[in-house]
């Protein structure tokens, strides 16, 4: 298998570089990639020192590596760029062509995109989170009244991490509630739920995925047995399809899809943007 080693270069975080990045080394598979980040090159010497560990792993390889940049500094950029790499400007491909539509001449300032230029922006984001936190797995139930999106759905189906990825990337005020065999014999909503039920969206699973997750979690227990997987997946579907809760097969789904497809759906707003 060929083995490559990628560079994502920033003056600031690096998160856009590597999200950016990410998407396009998916596309290539046969390929493993060793990646590094090099945040906050935001001087010269950094930017020196940034070629340097580019050049070694040019000479200790014998393979150009590939270096995903957006570094916005003319100064910084033109520095990496004459390092032994293939050189791949996300902000120069975009920016220029965008400057020419508008008629304006981009700011250049680093630390837009992840900055807290826009305060009440991180407040909400940071109020969204504290809330996806606070009411994870029916922990608290009285402050539905608040909640954009309930999900619903067994354990370990992935309510959670889906709740505080809309929290952190959208400013969304997502609860979740684990439906458990009490749910499963009653065949009823619990009240809570049911008062709620225009903001319920499911989750289900695959029974051998949902097995494998709770292996790890738990081996050997009737939580993870086949059985009772196999039991719970069944019963909140029939739950789901009983009082018409629209739901999503995370199986396969990564937390971005599952995100944006519930969001997609149910029209819940999408407060902020990544």
């Amino acid at each position: 298998m060929q083995r490559r080693t990628i560079f994502f270069v920033s003056d600031q975080t690096g998160v856009t570089a590597e999200t950016m990045g990410h998407s396009l080394l998916t596309q290539f598979d046969g390929v493993a990639f060793r990646q590094v980040t090099l945040p906050f090159i935001s001087t010269i010497e950094k930017a020196e020192e940034a070629v340097r560990r580019i050049n070694a792993t040019y000479e200790a390889e014998g393979l150009r590596p590939i270096v995903f940049s957006t570094l916005v500094q003319e100064e910084t950029r033109d520095i990496v760029r004459r390092a032994n790499g293939l050189f791949l400007d996300f902000f120069a491909a975009f920016l220029t062509p965008l400057e020419q539509e508008l008629g304006l001449k981009s700011s250049r300032a680093p630390g837009r995109a992840h900055g807290m230029l826009d305060l009440g922006a991180y407040t909400l984001r940071i109020d969204a989170t504290n809330y996806a936190l606070a009411n994870d797995d029916g922990a608290i139930t009285r402050e539905y009244d608040r909640a954009d999106i309930i999900l619903v759905g067994v354990s370990r189906s992935g309510k959670t991490p889906t709740c505080l990825y809309m929290a952190l990337q959208y400013g969304v005020f997502a609860a979740n509630y684990p439906l458990a065999d009490e749910e499963f014999e009653s065949g009823k909503l619990p009240a809570v739920l049911d008062q709620h039920r225009h903001k319920l969206y499911g989750l289900t699973i695959s029974p051998t995925r949902l097995r494998e997750i709770r292996q790890e979690r738990r081996p050997n227990t009737k939580y993870s047995s086949a059985d009772q997987v196999e039991f719970e997946v069944r019963s909140a579907e029939a739950m789901f399809r009983r009082w018409n809760i629209p739901f999503i097969d995370t199986t396969t789904r990564s937390i971005e899809e599952i995100a944006s497809l519930i969001l997609d759906a149910t029209g819940v707003e999408r407060r902020l943007r990544p």
